[in-house]
């Protein structure tokens, strides 16, 4: 009887170890930002997750003709890296008990300017990216949807 117990045991916590790393992982992919001009892809580093920018709507500056940079960032030595490419979401890792990514950083290549972050997620093809100043009560949540391959 006590190692059918334990058998038993075991194969709950392992489940549920298994469960909430697929759960974790669901932020993996593709993801068209709330205003639609971008596509950010998700990928784990490491035991992290992070995000890049690999699909912008208008992807070429008017003015000059060429990729769009990051001419937005404080540091004026940024201001000639690409935004294709740029990673603007890392440090993120997901929290079991709340059900949701944190520990975050979003960059917004709009104003130059760096925000904690958490995501969460009411189904497969959304995340709630939440940018915030200090506390998370200070901030915007963009909602993103997954994007079909």
């Amino acid at each position: 009887m006590r190692k059918y117990l334990l058998f038993t045991l075991l194969t709950i916590v392992c489940s549920n170890a298994l469960y909430a790393q697929k759960n974790a992982d669901n932020i993996i992919g593709k993801w068209l930002t709330g205003s639609g001009n971008a596509h950010v892809e998700i990928y784990k580093n490491g035991n992290q997750y992070q995000g890049k920018i690999v699909w912008l709507s208008e992807p070429i500056d008017p003015e000059t003709k060429k990729p769009k940079t990051d001419t937005k960032h404080p540091n004026a030595d940024q201001h000639n890296r690409p935004l294709l490419g740029l990673i603007n979401l890392w440090g993120f890792h997901y929290n079991d008990k709340e059900g949701h990514w944190e520990g975050g950083h979003i960059y917004d290549p709009k104003n130059g300017k760096e925000y904690k972050c958490t995501i969460s997620s009411n189904d497969k093809n959304t995340l709630n990216v939440r940018g915030y100043i200090g506390i998370s009560l200070i901030g915007r949540t963009d909602i993103w949807t997954k994007v079909k391959n």
